[in-house]
C-alpha cells in the first residue's frame, strides 16, 4: 500500500507507517505549501491513498468530485492523539487494499469506510 501524507499529518504517524513497511511520501518533506489541488493530483499521478487530517479533502472528493485513489481522514482531538498511530496501523492492516477507492474516516472509537465512485 502506498500513501501520501498531507502536510497536516503528524510526523510520528508517517514514521510509524514507514516502520511498518508501508511506502509513505510526505507533503511536508517533499513539497510543503502546495495547494490541495496539487496534493490531490500528486496522489492520483503517484497512485497513493491520501492520508489527511483536513476535512476540506472530503469536500473536494465528494462535492466537487475530484478523483483520488483513496482518502483516509484522521479525526483525533489533541487529547486523544496518542491513539492515532495504533488506530491507523490497525485499520490499514485490517482493511488493506479496500482502502483504495474508498473514503475512510478513523477516529478514536470507530472507523467509517465508504466506497468512492470509479476513479
Amino acid at each position: 500500500m502506498r500513501f501520501l501524507a498531507d502536510e497536516c499529518c503528524d510526523a510520528g504517524t508517517v514514521s510509524a507507517l514507514r516502520e511498518a513497511g508501508y511506502d509513505v511520501r510526505s507533503v511536508a518533506e517533499d513539497f510543503a505549501g502546495e495547494s490541495d489541488d496539487v496534493v490531490l493530483r500528486r496522489a492520483r499521478v503517484e497512485d497513493r491513498v491520501l492520508l489527511t487530517e483536513d476535512k476540506d479533502f472530503g469536500t473536494l472528493v465528494y462535492r466537487l468530485q475530484k478523483r483520488i485513489p483513496g482518502l483516509i481522514l484522521l479525526r483525533f482531538p489533541e487529547s486523544e492523539k496518542k491513539l492515532e498511530i495504533p488506530r491507523i496501523l490497525e485499520t490499514v492492516e485490517k482493511r488493506g487494499e479496500s482502502l483504495r477507492s474508498a473514503f475512510t474516516v478513523i477516529d478514536p472509537e470507530k472507523t467509517r469506510h465508504r466506497p468512492l465512485k470509479e476513479m
